[in-house]
């Protein structure tokens, strides 16, 4: 058996090794961070006579701020509360969030990337002159994206709708096993067991064969599934690997944005998009919140040159000469079915595009038939909460597909928060009753549909990096409509009757943390 497959076996950590791990060392550090600030605002609790006009003074600094900046107007809410009950700590921590304290290094180097790779890929003309005249403004949504990246549309390209996570495996299997030039995967999740054991194993062999291997995951697995020193361990068997943003023991604004993407790209030919990670509870061989539920989408064809382009951008900013050729270079493999357009598209959590919510706000406002949405979170702003009732209020079938077992209590006591206002606007909710649903799905009018990371919760919407694919007019469509009937067989339907009589729990929790929503 390989050694790479032996480093995939989940291993058990006891409480010495849990002490004296590189976790347990960024905990006590930061919390020994936490107290000195704690003991500061004590010491200045004790000469609050003296310096109460100081308090004041922050708190209308806090809030002629905020009426000023380009916040979004539930974070606004939020933040104001935060001041009004804590001042000076509120105001401090507002400064300290919105000045990108720790990030600002980050920020300037994928601002430089995104320059240098704007036009890395040419939008062919022809492609945009079929979508000038097009009712659905395909083209326009194009023009939007490209202000914050590389993002043309592609024809040419076959995409295929696996409706779970065990489906997609198969086919990554299958797949990795014909790379002849390079495999880059960039996963939010990566935990040792039968799934990745299995995907190491051809890694490794394809390595030793000379195909240029790479491996990406979020520095987060470092205190979680994955030992401090895995990218080492990868690297001894040939297979190059980073983390993204690695824990580090100072308390830093950086870490509010992780790298939430799924991206597997395999010789600029194939590439994999969607919710599944790269741990066992995504294909069911191991059970947690019932039956776990995700879906994903394979490229085949000109579109995969763009996630390998998203690749390399994340891969880059820790290298000091970037380099984004052969790698993006126009294949000319011609798939056996392509059909419609397809746009994959990354949002970058450093920029003032949050293209993830546009793209979901543009398919609800153009809708005319359905909107038809699978999601594990709901923790919506305002304005996507009124894009989605305004549509089903002028007639359009919008339907929700949420856990019917939660993975966190909280964001699904948020998620029903929401529950009374989308009912009564006419928006249909259901609860997947075997279990967890974390597919990431829109699909609207049986011609558009988005398959990818993007959550419906302001982690996703506005702080993690995050990618997702834009089909249009493909044949897959009518399969990711069809799964969601499928899937929805086997849902509750959410009735005014089912909310009042919603436990407890859920009531008052869902509104005491709703005014913090946004810091979750």
């Amino acid at each position: 058996m390989s050694d790479v497959y032996r480093l995939a076996k989940p291993r058990k950590k006891g409480l010495i090794s849990l002490v004296f791990s590189r976790f347990f060392v960024i905990v006590v550090l930061l919390l020994v961070q936490i107290l000195i600030v704690i003991s500061f605002y004590s010491w200045l609790k004790d000469m609050m006579p003296y310096f109460s006009a100081i308090t004041v003074a922050f708190t209308i600094g806090g809030v002629i701020y905020l009426f000023n900046c380009d916040m979004d107007s539930s974070a606004k809410l939020t933040w104001m509360f935060v001041i009004s009950l804590l001042p000076i700590t509120g105001a401090a921590l507002l400064v300290f969030t919105q000045t990108n304290l720790g990030h600002r290094t980050i920020q300037r180097r994928v601002a430089e990337l995104t320059e240098q790779t704007a036009h890395a890929i040419p939008q062919s003309p022809e492609v945009l002159e079929k979508l000038a005249d097009d009712p659905a403004a395909t083209d326009d949504l194009v023009t939007f994206m490209n202000r914050s990246g590389c993002f043309p549309v592609f024809e040419n390209t076959e995409v295929t709708y696996f409706p779970l996570g065990e489906d997609k495996f198969e086919a990554m299997l299958e797949e990795l096993r014909k790379a002849e030039k390079y495999i880059f995967m960039e996963y939010f999740i990566i935990d040792e067991g039968y799934m990745w054991g299995s995907i190491l194993q051809i890694l490794e062999e394809k390595a030793k064969a000379g195909v240029d291997v790479r491996v990406m995951y979020d520095g987060m697995l470092e205190i979680s599934t994955l030992p401090p020193d895995y990218c080492q361990l990868l690297q001894e068997h040939g297979i190059q690997a980073k983390a993204f943003a690695p824990i580090r023991p100072i308390v830093s604004s950086h870490y509010n944005y992780r790298d939430h993407r799924k991206i597997l790209v395999i010789d600029g030919k194939v590439a994999f998009n969607g919710g599944v990670n790269l741990a066992d509870e995504y294909i069911n061989r191991r059970e947690r919140f019932g039956h776990w539920k995700d879906t994903a989408v394979m490229l085949k064809g000109d579109a995969a040159r763009s996630f390998a382009l998203m690749f390399l951008q994340m891969w880059n900013i820790t290298e000091r000469e970037p380099r984004f050729d052969p790698w993006i270079e126009d294949t000319h493999y011609v798939p056996e079915h392509p059909s419609g357009f397809v746009i994959p598209f990354g949002d970058c959590p450093l920029d003032e595009d949050k293209v993830g919510r546009a793209v979901y706000m543009d398919i609800l406002n153009r809708a005319r038939s359905y909107v038809h949405i699978m999601t594990p979170y709901l923790i919506l702003d305002g304005e996507l909460e009124t894009a989605i009732t305004y549509a089903a209020q002028r007639g359009v079938d919008v339907k929700l597909i949420l856990p019917g077992i939660p993975d966190k209590k909280l964001a699904y006591a948020l998620a029903k928060s929401h529950y009374r206002r989308l009912v009564h606007a006419g928006v249909k909710i259901y609860e997947y009753t075997p279990g967890f649903v974390h597919a990431k799905v829109f699909v609207s009018d049986d011609v558009k549909a988005v398959v990818g990371t993007i959550n419906l919760d302001y982690r996703s919407l506005y702080h993690h990096f995050e990618c997702g694919t834009y089909i249009y007019k493909s044949d897959c469509i009518p399969d990711i409509e069809q799964d969601f009937q499928n899937t929805l067989s086997r849902c509750r339907q959410v009735t005014p009757k089912t909310i009042k009589n919603e436990t407890l729990y859920y009531k008052i929790t869902g509104n005491l943390i709703k005014f913090i929503a946004p810091l979750m």
